[in-house]
């Protein structure tokens, strides 16, 4: 007689009684048969494709937990951040929004191509035209930008990229002059 230790269904340590050969009375896998432990139910560790956990290991109500969506967000604020020292007046007179995707109006030519931001121009107060009712809004698509990058660093600088160049084209810049290694990432 041998015992085996594991998890593929084979005879656990403890059952000495069970016989080797299939098919005999009180052997595993013969239902009904008398003299024998009933077998042991085989414990999946991984699930039908083989692939083990999926997921993340860390619960959803844990602050540690963040979505993918979350991330993207944090890297769009962390972008905003890394702008503040050099025009922390301009930026206070601009809104920062994430979207999956573009409007589908956007996508009507499609000669160009897939945008990655845009610029929603603000609005006049009719009673003090030079404080803006709404101020301009920069809107960062999400989808776009996760296609394109191959990891979080690449997104980070990807997202980065964007938010200088559009940045700068609300202020009528060129995006060297707002960030002087803007260049440096793309060549």
């Amino acid at each position: 007689m041998t015992v085996h230790s594991g998890e593929d269904g084979v005879t656990p340590p403890g059952t000495l009684g069970a016989p080797e050969t299939p098919g005999a009375p009180g052997a595993p896998g013969t239902p009904g048969a008398s003299g024998g432990p009933e077998p042991r139910r085989r414990v999946r560790r991984r699930d039908r494709h083989g692939r083990g956990l999926r997921g993340r290991l860390v619960p959803p109500g844990v602050p540690l937990y963040r979505t993918r969506a979350q991330q993207f967000d944090d890297m769009v604020l962390d972008a905003v951040a890394r702008l503040e020292p050099r025009g922390e007046a301009e930026l206070a007179n601009l809104e920062f929004a994430v979207q999956e995707v573009p409007e589908a109006e956007e996508l009507a030519d499609d000669s160009s191509p897939l945008p990655l931001a845009r610029v929603v121009p603000g609005t006049a107060d009719p009673l003090n035209p030079g404080r803006p009712a709404t101020p301009a809004r920069i809107v960062v698509y999400r989808r776009p930008l996760m296609a394109r990058a191959e990891d979080d660093d690449e997104l980070s600088d990807l997202v980065f990229g964007v938010v200088v160049e559009e940045f700068a084209s609300v202020l009528g810049l060129d995006p060297e002059t707002i960030d002087p290694g803007y260049r440096e990432g793309f060549d």
